[in-house]
C-alpha cells in the first residue's frame, strides 16, 4: 500500500499539469492579419531574405508594400499600407533605419 502512494501523488500531479491551461497567444496585429489575408499565399520568408530585395529603409517598404496593394487591387488606404509595413518590419525587416 505504501508503495502506491507516492504513484498516485505522481499521478495527481501530472493530471494538475496536463489540465492546466497554455498561456493565451498574442493577439495578432491588423496589419499581419492583412499580411496572412492577402499576402501569404504567394510570399514566404524566401521573398523576404532574398539577396536582391527591394527594401533598404522604411519609406521603400512602404513603396514597396503599396504597389503590392495596387497590383492586387486590395483598395488599402495610408493606416492599412502603415500596419502591413510595420508587421513587415517587426518580423522580416528588423535593421531598418527609423521611420
Amino acid at each position: 500500500m505504501l508503495r502506491r502512494v507516492p504513484a498516485i501523488v505522481l499521478l495527481s500531479c501530472w493530471a494538475v499539469l496536463a489540465g492546466a491551461e497554455a498561456p493565451p497567444l498574442p493577439a495578432a496585429s491588423r496589419g499581419e492579419l492583412l499580411y496572412s489575408t492577402h499576402c501569404i499565399a504567394c510570399h514566404n520568408e524566401q521573398v523576404h531574405w532574398r539577396d536582391r530585395k527591394r527594401v533598404t529603409d522604411w519609406p521603400g517598404l512602404r513603396s514597396e508594400v503599396r504597389r503590392w496593394g495596387e497590383i492586387m487591387s486590395l483598395r488599402w488606404n495610408r493606416e492599412d499600407i502603415d500596419e502591413v509595413a510595420r508587421y513587415l518590419q517587426a518580423v522580416y525587416y528588423r535593421n531598418l533605419p527609423p521611420e
